[in-house]
């Protein structure tokens, strides 16, 4: 570091975090060693929640952190960045982030069907981020390559085993009927 200019650097992202209306970490990344253990994310995301559930701002600085932040019904989306973090990257991650999230929930964003995504909610959030290296923020491109589903596939790209297993699907629920 030669005359207090900073290195470039990819890895932009330390953070990403959903957390419900009580404060509580529903999904949390943390991509370097800011805060190592379980306890001290915790602590922190409590304090974060704690500055920001009643604040209607977008960004704030908090403990030497850059946090850009979107609420929603009963869920809290955060991601966070240092200091010197450039705050329209971390904008477009959160909103790529929460667009992503929106377009999988199908516009229902709230607790209930985040906990029944989860699984497609965490492979947004590594598509997204890697690492702390932004990889993607177009929303559409996300959904699209987590959002891959036997049934969505024309049946001339499927594999035999995922015919074969569909065709199993619709021969049980018809005899389930």
């Amino acid at each position: 570091m030669e005359g207090g200019i900073l290195e470039p650097s990819l890895y932009s992202i330390k953070a990403l975090a959903i957390l419900d209306n009580d404060g509580n970490r529903l999904l949390a990344k943390y991509y370097d060693e800011t805060f190592p253990t379980a306890k001290e994310q915790k602590t922190f995301e409590k304090n974060l929640f704690n500055k920001t559930h009643r604040a209607n701002a977008e960004i704030i600085m908090f403990e030497g952190l850059t946090c850009v932040y979107k609420s929603n019904v009963d869920l809290f989306f955060y991601v966070i960045g240092s200091s010197q973090e450039n705050e329209l990257i971390l904008a477009s991650v959160l909103n790529a982030f929460y667009d992503s999230v929106s377009q999988i929930l199908r516009k229902n964003v709230e607790k209930r069907a985040l906990l029944d995504n989860m699984d497609a909610i965490y492979l947004a959030a590594d598509e997204i981020c890697d690492g702390g290296i932004l990889l993607e923020a177009d929303p559409n491109a996300v959904v699209q390559k987590v959002a891959i589903r036997n049934e969505d596939i024309p049946l001339g790209e499927q594999t035999v085993a995922q015919v074969l297993q569909s065709a199993k699907e619709q021969i049980k629920w018809s005899l389930l009927k």
